[in-house]
């Protein structure tokens, strides 16, 4: 091989393996592989950041603002609602939300509709006396199956089509993909329905369930007269408390509750103090300052039912700022004003020095403090409510122009009356005219570390090609088949991307994977459409591992899951989809 070959060789399999280490995100090892391809010559300078304007960068970009003001309206918070109802039954409340989840994702992003129907589901299945985990996992996977119906379900599907139209003139069209990948949904649904939903390891969890038995770890405790706390203001004792590793979560003046408490309060004689830590650091501190223990059996009616303030439990989403941030860093009270109560991993409430804790994607947070500020901090930091207390984020006097908008989008573009780039462009603008998506927020239904793979790894993945370095790929394994009909090989790239999707995100997989398909189809001389089906199919279809796909680690916690867990249901499931797609892919995109 040349030195370029060599050199894009090297790179590709140091991304993967950075990928499958998880020690830096994603988006940042894309980065480092982008800017050492530059400057070992395989991407020019003038390309290095023409993935940032690529088509499909800016069509993910797009329907990500188009998801997030369809949640935002609360266009579709009716039909969520009417699951509850169905509880009682296990298999068809099951089936009633994998059905929903389905077809939200096949015109929404997957994770948004995700994060729409996690809080119904976690409370109706907790009413109906159900651990979370039997329909967190189903959930997860329903809405990845969906995406797999139009070009604008899930990422994969739009550097796809894209890459078609750069190839060979064509792209693939908004429901192109839905016999194969309709088929597909429906085979999974029905297993998920029937069989998958048994074969979930079902754990105890918190989520949804009673605030986290917060009073095991709030205590109260009143300043007595003769304390020597008495006089000090409540930022002086904040900077005391850290030592100790609590948390000051209100205050109780005059028989008055402050869940935020002023700064320059002066703590007096029979203060009660509301505190969050371990019970052996609360009686240090109260030992120490001679503060007086009380019972907390008010502290949750206190805190559940003070006016205008909330308690939510929030999801750690992927990409969001706190993500590996050590709690310590965060300083949610003094920063927004919000006290961070809780915080629950797989399903179990983490206690001991918190401050030393690094949060982690599908971490659960207990978040307690005035509407507004919660409102706030879960739009800017990137968390999805869980079980939402009087908080409605849904503007629903916008609801029915939003679908509207977003409708009539869909039936230009799938009409071929206007391209989908342009169908879809002018109903973000419009959602923005309308004020159904604040200015303001125009962005934040963005993932911007999954805008900032595509827009770095697209040149990468054209460099393989310029290279040759596919070429050598698909003629190595054409080598390997040997004399094997041509369905094995492309049984193989549907196999192959799978488990790449396992493990990578599941753009880059595309990203990776179309070329090779279609150099191989091309080598073997037969259409490379049947190809570059089978690698959209296997880059969306993550479902061995929590890392493969954002809406499985986001269920993660909530859900109590561990890593082996996946395997249990995604195996058989994974299985299904290769028998369902294979047949189908040839009969509708015959080589």
């Amino acid at each position: 091989m040349a030195v370029e070959q060599w050199s894009i060789t090297g790179i590709l399999i140091t991304v993967l393996c950075l990928f499958i280490w998880g020690r830096w995100r994603y988006d940042v090892v894309a980065l480092m592989a982008l800017f050492a391809s530059t400057l070992l010559g395989i991407v020019p300078n003038d390309q290095l950041f023409s993935g940032f304007g690529h088509p499909a960068t800016i069509m993910v970009a797009i329907v990500l603002i188009l998801s997030y003001g369809l949640t935002k309206s609360g266009a579709i918070e009716g039909v969520v609602k009417l699951v509850s109802p169905l509880s009682a039954i296990p298999s068809l409340h099951i089936t009633a939300l994998l059905f929903i989840a389905a077809f939200f994702s096949m015109f929404m992003n997957n994770v948004g509709a995700l994060a729409l129907l996690m809080p119904i589901a976690i409370q109706s299945t907790v009413k109906a006396g159900r651990s979370p985990s039997t329909v967190l996992m189903p959930l997860s996977f329903g809405s990845i199956l969906g995406g797999l119906v139009t070009l604008i379900g899930t990422p994969p599907n739009i550097i796809i089509a894209t890459y078609r139209q750069q190839t060979f003139g064509e792209p693939f069209h908004m429901f192109d993909f839905a016999p194969v990948g309709g088929a597909i949904a429906l085979a999974g649904i029905l297993f998920m329905s029937i069989v998958g939903w048994r074969l979930v390891k079902v754990r105890k969890t918190n989520a949804g369930s009673s605030l986290f038995e917060i009073e095991s770890y709030l205590f109260e405790v009143k300043v007595p007269k003769d304390s020597d706390l008495k006089g000090k203001s409540t930022r002086e004792l904040e900077g005391m408390l850290v030592d100790y590793d609590i948390t000051l979560a209100a205050l109780i003046h005059k028989k008055q509750y402050h869940p935020v408490p002023a700064k320059r309060h002066l703590l007096a004689t029979n203060d009660v103090l509301v505190l969050e830590g371990g019970q052996e650091e609360i009686d240090k501190l109260v030992s120490k300052y001679g503060l007086a223990l009380l019972g907390a059996d008010s502290t949750r009616q206190a805190i559940s039912h003070s006016e205008n303030t909330v308690m939510m439990e929030v999801v750690l989403a992927p990409g969001s700022p706190l993500e590996e941030k050590v709690m310590e860093q965060i300083r949610f009270k003094a920063n927004y004003g919000v006290n961070l109560l809780a915080v629950s991993r797989e399903g179990k409430a983490l206690r001991g020095r918190l401050k030393q804790l690094q949060l982690k994607v599908g971490d659960v947070l207990l978040l307690h403090g005035e509407q507004e500020h919660v409102e706030e901090l879960v739009g800017k930091l990137g968390c999805f409510p869980l079980a939402e207390r009087g908080v409605n984020f849904g503007k629903r006097k916008y609801a029915m122009p939003a679908l509207g908008i977003f409708a009539v989008s869909i039936v230009l573009s799938a009409s071929g009356i206007l391209p989908i780039q342009t169908s879809l462009g002018i109903a973000a603008v419009l959602m923005v005219l309308l004020n159904i998506v604040p200015v303001r927020e125009l962005y934040n239904g963005i993932d911007l570390p999954v805008i900032v793979l595509l827009g770095a790894m697209i040149p990468v993945g054209g460099a393989l090609e310029s290279t040759g370095t596919t070429k050598i790929i698909a003629d190595g394994l054409l080598n390997m088949a040997g004399d094997m009909p041509i369905i094995v090989i492309l049984t193989a790239i549907l196999v192959i991307t799978m488990t790449l999707s396992d493990i990578l995100n599941n753009a880059a997989t595309a990203i990776l994977m179309a070329p090779i398909g279609k150099t191989i189809a091309e080598s073997a001389g037969v259409s490379p459409d049947p190809f570059l089906i089978a690698v959209a199919v296997g880059a969306s279809c993550a479902f061995l591992t929590p890392i493969g796909h954002q809406n499985n680690a986001l269920v993660m916690g909530p859900g109590a899951y561990r890593f082996g867990d996946y395997w249990r249901v995604g195996l058989p499931l994974e299985v299904i989809i290769v028998a369902v797609a294979i047949p189908l892919i040839l009969i509708v995109w015959p080589l």
